[in-house]
């Protein structure tokens, strides 16, 4: 498995600088759910502490883990996809802090600056790329559990 990649420090530091500048913070206690699936995804967030857990719904009932994300990690990259709307759940394992984008002026910023747009949306994809591999893992080792449970 190849080795997690954090947004912030793949940009070089002109561009992490111009995209900073359209950060806040913001911060969830534990428990909190940060987003559901299907809802509209206009933001994303770069974890500064704490543990945020990925979720799949298998049932009406259930949830599966997909992914921990911890300091320095993407949350939410569905904010740049028709039909913009989360493919996961998000909650908050523990207490976090994080970076708050809104994506409306991310865009925009991208847009205004090719370079800075195609380096984010590389690096982006390089993080699809490695939590596909994760989730799928994730996903084949519920499947096998569920055939050995009785």
């Amino acid at each position: 498995m190849t080795k997690a990649i954090k947004l912030l420090t793949a940009l070089p530091p002109p561009q992490r600088e111009r995209l900073m500048a359209l950060a806040r913070e913001v911060a969830f206690p534990e428990d909190a759910r940060i987003f559901e699936a299907g809802e509209r995804a206009d933001r994303f967030w770069v974890i500064r502490s704490g543990a945020v857990s990925l979720t799949q719904r298998v049932s009406s009932l259930q949830r599966v883990t997909v992914a921990s994300l911890g300091a320095g990690d993407l949350l939410g990259w569905s904010w740049l996809f028709p039909p913009h709307e989360w493919d996961f759940g998000a909650e908050a394992f523990s207490p976090v802090r994080a970076y708050e984008f809104d994506a409306a002026p991310v865009l925009a910023l991208c847009e205004e600056d090719p370079a800075l747009g195609l380096t984010l949306i590389r690096t982006v994809a390089e993080i699809l790329a490695h939590r596909l591999e994760t989730t799928r893992g994730k996903l084949m080792e519920y499947a096998a559990h569920r055939r050995t449970v009785p």
